[in-house]
């Protein structure tokens, strides 16, 4: 039997122990909400990470393919890249399944000789890591571009107010009437 054919027997069990140690970055009453809300509108960072991390697990172990872990890694990411993580935190939920397959598959690692195929979808693993930096990198910069567009409304607004800034109409826009008008003065 293939290294791939046991973990999709245990898949539930696998994703149940990831969706655990992914939790344990929460505090302990939002951990308690998220395991016990099953509604996705009640609890949607819940209901997001754990559907996203069953996808990720069923195309890291059935061959994957790149849009699914894309959409599903997007989704997750999405929500860390909002909340108070640092990077590492945010993307440390991918590295956490390694752990959980080397424990639940620990025996029949060691019996079966699966240190290639092991290997193999370490790699897998890895791979996904990079791409969710990507996701996590581009997430950033538009939080990032959203805050200086307010900083830029904000401040736009209060100079208006200050009557240190007037409107140009769309008519005066062209440029020798804004010429004429600068020279006039």
């Amino acid at each position: 039997m293939k290294l791939k054919d046991l973990l999709s027997e245990r898949k539930t069990a696998i994703v149940k122990k990831w969706f655990d140690l992914i939790l344990q970055d929460y505090p302990a009453d939002a951990t308690h909400f998220f395991k016990e809300q099953k509604n996705r509108f009640a609890n949607p960072v819940g209901h997001t990470i754990s559907q996203g991390i069953g996808e990720l697990f069923d195309e890291l172990v059935h061959g994957p393919d790149f849009d699914k872990v894309y959409s599903s890694l997007d989704d997750i990411i999405k929500i860390k890249a909002v909340q108070d993580f640092s990077p590492s935190q945010a993307l440390s939920f991918i590295f956490l399944l390694k752990k959980v397959i080397r424990e639940e598959m620990k025996r029949e690692i060691r019996e079966n000789q699966f240190s290639d195929e092991l290997t193999s979808l370490e790699s897998g693993i890895d791979k996904m890591a990079l791409l969710a930096f990507d996701i996590y990198m581009k997430c950033r910069e538009r939080i990032y571009e959203i805050k200086a567009d307010e900083v830029r409304r904000i401040t736009f607004r209060l100079l208006q107010k200050a009557k240190l800034v007037c409107e140009i109409k769309e008519e005066d826009l062209d440029s020798e009437t804004v010429l004429n008008k600068n020279i006039k003065g």
